[in-house]
């Protein structure tokens, strides 16, 4: 199945999962230190609250708001925390998951080399893979393995948030790696 047709399948708290968990693996571009000010966040979609999702977004805004945003990637992680519904409804947070899908994903091609091209993203969400570099591809992966982890109910979101954590290191680990031989 596509990542679309993931996406597509998904209810609110899997789409409220699937657009966070993209956030927090690229976090590291906009504050390399900003993983727990998404703790919250996490927390309001394990309990399914959309009250305390709206509240905790906000909260998240308000701690990230110092991180700065002077590249490209830094504002287009900045646009996926600020596009992210106050309100928990199904048509507002596929919007946003498919979004930080495309977001996402276009940053990962960019720092493996695939280029980030609007028509490779599209391609790999839709199903095909081709072209894609080993970084894009393992974005493609995580996603994957995100919607399908939710779509079990809150016992996935565990592994989401492992599958976050392990993307976050990883893309952190190649900006250090590019920043080096820059």
């Amino acid at each position: 199945m596509s990542l679309l047709e993931l996406i597509d399948l998904a209810d609110e708290r899997g789409l409220a999962a699937a657009g966070l968990a993209c956030l927090d693996r690229c976090l590291p571009l906009l504050a390399p230190d900003g993983a727990e000010a998404l703790r919250p966040v996490w927390a309001a979609v394990a309990r399914g609250d959309g009250g305390a999702w709206g509240e905790a977004l906000a909260k998240a805004g308000v701690e990230l708001d110092d991180a700065p945003a002077d590249d490209e990637a830094a504002r287009l992680v900045r646009e996926m925390l600020g596009a992210a519904p106050a309100e928990w409804a199904a048509p507002d947070l596929r919007a946003w998951a498919s979004g930080c899908s495309a977001t996402a994903l276009t940053l990962h091609g960019r720092y493996d080399g695939a280029g980030g091209a609007p028509e490779l993203v599209e391609a790999c969400r839709s199903g095909d893979a081709t072209g894609a570099g080993p970084l894009l591809a393992g974005e493609l992966r995580r996603q994957h393995a995100v919607l399908e982890s939710v779509a079990h109910g809150p016992t996935g979101l565990r592994r989401a948030r492992e599958l976050s954590t392990e993307g976050g290191r990883v893309l952190r680990a190649v900006v250090s790696r590019r920043a080096r031989t820059a």
